[in-house]
């Protein structure tokens, strides 16, 4: 069988368009589903090298293995690129993890006596938490905000 040739004053064209306008809610939702994962997944790495990085201070002698305010500027020193976080929050709550909707960081540094500590040793433990911006939520998938936890416990070290 032959093949026609399209006569010069009939159109073929649209099939693109169609295509593109069932797929594009489909793609737009990909995109911000990927989008928000994102923004968590990076909250959750700062979240976790902000406990770090305050474990690492408070275990540095006895005296400041339960300094919640100093733990509080190294732990901050580290989430500073995070969107709510910034240069606008300057201190952190210390009410043993209690998240408040001005203060989204909550920095709790606790000395540990070397008999309730894992290897008999004196250590430091900190907590971080932080809680996320609002993003869009993906029902079944992602929540519209998160709370993450961290908290790293380290061996105070005796000079």
């Amino acid at each position: 069988m032959a093949h026609k040739k399209p006569t010069p004053g009939r159109r073929e064209s649209g099939h693109a368009v169609i295509e593109v306008a069932l797929l594009a809610p489909w793609i737009f939702f990909l995109f911000v589903g990927v989008l928000d994962f994102g923004f968590f997944a990076y909250a959750a790495i700062a979240t976790e090298n902000a406990a770090r990085v305050a474990a690492l201070y408070t275990s540095n002698s006895p005296e400041v293995a339960g300094d919640d305010t100093i733990a509080c500027q190294y732990a901050l020193g580290e989430l500073r690129a995070l969107p709510n976080v910034g240069s606008t929050v300057t201190t952190c709550v210390v009410s043993k993890g209690g998240i408040t909707s001005t203060q989204p960081v909550a920095v709790d540094a606790i000395a540990i006596a070397a008999v309730d500590s894992v290897d008999g040793a004196p250590a430091s433990r900190v907590d971080v938490t932080y809680q996320s911006l609002p993003m869009i939520p993906i029902p079944g998938l992602m929540m519209k905000q998160y709370t993450l936890t961290r908290f790293v416990e380290m061996r105070v070290r005796e000079d």
